[in-house]
């Protein structure tokens, strides 16, 4: 069985490497050839999101991204399955989506991010009135829909019935606690310049209370953009470097603004620090909540003060950072593990491509 990615981001991008990438060497152990096509290649994400001292740039160019990608859906017909990364045409009408229909093979769409929302909810009203309904015609062909979420997956249930919940995961193999706690006290955030938003409204009240306790926050991916300030360290991601930094948090951080766009994050950052035995931190804002009360993996908070709280309790007990980490790697191992959902996502693909309902058996 041959399958065609049409990704929106290349390996550079977190969603492309966790949710494709990482599959493609059980699947082509299953007999399924995976081939993936980003429409945006990693120099072009890192101009958009501000990487690498990027600057952020129109979508002008992107008419020449769009021919190859209509190439690539003449291509897919050579397929058993088109499987594709939220939407085939960022900011095109819906009609366009339609296109998946050339390529007559069942196709299977990806959401580990409320993209919708960058339509229905956008600032300016002609863009929610033209695109708010933009993916309604892929979810509709859609064979199946892969979900990270459930607030993803009570979306695209509406278009798709043969939608499916497989969260976003790592491979615990990899990800590993670190041998012995940090020296001095780090608390980590991991990310994109595009999420740093959600934890700058809370930096006036959380360094002081990590200076306090002599330790620093350490943000990576932060990008360019943001501004140094006392306490805060200031690191690029870089993939090979990422299992370092993760294994020498004290604690890992994951505000989130109360949004829509938002509510449909999958709690990654929370994921990675957990599968490293790293307790943590979050908003209650979409599964942060439910992935951290799972076995009492960390903390909850909301308000500025709180977060404080939060970190004075944990930055003042080396034993409950212990208990709540190794909390953390068990949930990881038995809900958010590569190798738990492996099988599914298989059989996820298999049955669309044999045109059997989602999750049924062969």
């Amino acid at each position: 069985m041959r399958i065609l990615a049409l990704t929106k981001y290349g390996p550079l991008a977190a969603s492309t490497r966790q949710r494709f990438l990482q599959y493609k060497p059980f699947l082509a152990a299953h007999g399924v050839t995976l081939d993936i096509e980003p429409l945006l290649g990693d120099d072009r994400l890192a101009q958009v999101d501000g990487r690498a001292g990027g600057r952020r740039k129109n979508l002008l160019g992107l008419a020449g991204l769009y021919r190859k990608r209509l190439a690539a859906l003449r291509r897919a017909r050579d397929y058993d399955l088109l499987w594709v990364q939220y939407e085939l045409f960022p900011y095109l009408p819906g009609l366009f989506e339609r296109l998946a229909g050339r390529a007559r093979v069942p196709v299977v769409v990806d959401y580990d991010d409320a993209i919708f929302h960058l339509y229905d909810r956008h600032r300016r009203g002609p863009v929610r009135a033209l695109l708010g309904r933009k993916l309604e015609p892929l979810l509709r062909r859609a064979a199946a829909c892969i979900c990270g979420n459930d607030y993803l997956l009570d979306y695209a249930r509406r278009f798709c019935p043969a939608s499916v919940l497989i969260p976003t995961v790592v491979d615990t193999d990899s990800y590993r606690p670190a041998e012995a706690p940090p020296a001095v006290p780090r608390v980590g955030w991991i990310g994109t310049p595009t999420n740093w938003q959600n934890v700058m409204p809370l930096l006036p009240a959380i360094l002081p209370e990590i200076e306090r306790h002599g330790g620093e926050l350490r943000a990576i991916g932060a990008g360019a953009g943001a501004q140094p300030a006392p306490g805060l360290v200031l690191a690029d991601w870089r993939e090979p470097e990422e299992m370092a930094e993760l294994q020498a948090m004290s604690v890992g951080i994951m505000p989130l603004l109360d949004a829509p766009f938002q509510r449909g994050k999958c709690g990654y950052k929370l994921i990675q620090y957990m599968a490293c035995g790293v307790p943590v931190i979050a908003s209650p804002v979409g599964v942060n909540a439910s992935i951290v009360n799972d076995r009492g993996a960390g903390l909850i908070a909301e308000s500025p003060a709180e977060w404080v709280a939060a970190l004075d309790r944990l930055l003042s007990d080396e034993g409950l950072r212990a208990d709540m980490g190794a909390a953390g790697r068990a949930t990881v191992e038995e809900k958010f593990s590569l190798a738990a959902h492996q099988p599914r996502l298989l059989r996820t693909l298999l049955d669309a491509a044999q045109g059997r309902p989602a999750g049924e058996a062969a």
